[in-house]
């Protein structure tokens, strides 16, 4: 059995939908009979100096199989810079693969949604927010290639269904299960093709 971590925010945690609905549980229920349960650290409005920070109190030992990155969306709703993100992102993606047992091609980074096209940035500049996430993910695609990880665009697709009631939790904000759906489709795809499953 593949072991998997999934480290994240809010995004990862799954905020407002059930546990077994967030994109990890839906990606290891799509390859049951291959993965365990995953491990995540993830929680609701952490910036990547918090996960990193996080990550540090966990005293994580030995490695997993499979490792996920979804970070950085606070970093943008709290005004950071994109050069702030380069240096922490690349901090984090470099831990990443240590937790992977130094195998780049184990790393699955997925890019940041969109939060300015939801019902819960109305009255806001949205094309701004947009700008600015295209900036990060930007940083996220850069250091993916760089240090030889998968990059998961999953940002295109959520700017279609974000506005939707089907694809939202409650607060209009965060993703509901049907957008975790898209994810883990995604990724458990590119863990097959990797682990040739």
């Amino acid at each position: 059995m593949l072991t998997y971590i999934a480290l994240g925010d809010s995004y990862t945690i799954g905020e407002q939908v059930a546990a077994i609905d967030n994109f990890p549980n839906q990606t290891a229920a799509l390859l049951s009979n291959a993965v365990t349960s995953p491990k995540i650290i993830a929680t609701t409005g952490w910036t990547t100096d918090e996960l990193d920070a996080a990550i540090n109190k966990a005293n994580i030992t030995g490695t997993y199989n499979i490792v996920s990155l979804l970070i950085g969306v606070n970093n943008q709703y709290r005004g950071r810079s994109v050069s702030n993100f380069i240096i922490e992102f690349e901090h984090l993606l470099q831990r990443a693969i240590m937790f992977a047992a130094d195998k780049p091609n184990n790393v699955f980074v997925l890019s940041i949604p969109d939060w300015g096209v939801t019902p819960f940035a109305e009255g806001r500049d949205n094309k701004k927010i947009a700008e600015e996430i295209d900036a990060y993910n930007k940083v996220c695609e850069t250091a993916a290639a760089q240090f030889g990880t998968h990059y998961i665009d999953i940002t295109t697709a959520q700017r279609i269904d974000g506005n939707k009631e089907d694809f939202l939790a409650e607060d209009k904000l965060h993703p509901s299960t049907r957008e975790y759906a898209k994810w883990a489709a995604k990724l458990a795809a590119l863990i097959k093709q990797q682990f040739g499953l």
